[in-house]
């Protein structure tokens, strides 16, 4: 981390707060939360943003990944590509089908539905000024809902901002998320190297 943040001692309050159910859900607190505390209002207005975005989130929490991993790529975030990359083990069974989706989702087995919602994606985390009613249309005809659109969106673009935070203040991978597989981690590593 390049900036001065709340160390586990020195944190009060909310702060403290976030940090003990972070740390009792995942055995340690994510320099992605503790980065926030450079400005230490931050830190619980990101997280209850957060929190009440994946709460409401219309799609699975598989989605939320995919979509993460495809913004992260183009970001690039290795942080970010690195976390989510893992988590999609889990969802997909396989490094292999996960370095399949990084590489090329349009060509990776995916249905319809999965490709449209992360082409979209991409388009939102490489220009989305680009994007058109026809790409939203386009995601109509294989099922999403508007609510399911703005949630593509607002997902993508969440992680376009984070981040760019993460990797302008310094915040790395914890050791959990560095895999042992090198040729998945280089494969991840889309911008920084850890």
């Amino acid at each position: 981390m390049y900036l001065e943040t709340i160390s586990d001692d020195q944190a009060t309050g909310r702060i403290a707060e976030i940090y003990a159910s972070q740390r009792a859900r995942m055995g340690f607190v994510m320099a992605a939360s503790r980065c926030f505390t450079a400005r230490p209002d931050l830190l619980p207005i990101y997280n209850d943003f957060i929190d009440q975005v994946r709460a409401d989130f219309s799609l699975s929490t598989r989605d939320w990944r995919l979509i993460t991993l495809i913004a992260a790529k183009h970001v690039p975030s290795t942080y970010c590509s690195y976390v989510y990359g893992k988590q999609l083990v889990e969802d997909f069974g396989s490094k292999e089908a996960i370095l399949a989706v990084h590489r090329n989702f349009r060509d990776a087995g995916l249905s319809p539905r999965d490709v449209a919602m992360l082409a979209y994606a991409e388009k939102v985390a490489r220009n989305a000024s680009a994007i058109t009613e026809a790409d939203i249309g386009r995601l109509r005809r294989v099922g999403f809902t508007d609510c399911n659109i703005a949630d593509i969106a607002l997902c993508a673009a969440f992680r376009c901002f984070v981040a760019r935070f993460f990797d302008a203040v310094g915040a790395g991978p914890e050791a959990t998320f560095i895999d042992d597989d090198e040729d998945f981690r280089a494969a991840l590593t889309v911008g920084k190297s850890y």
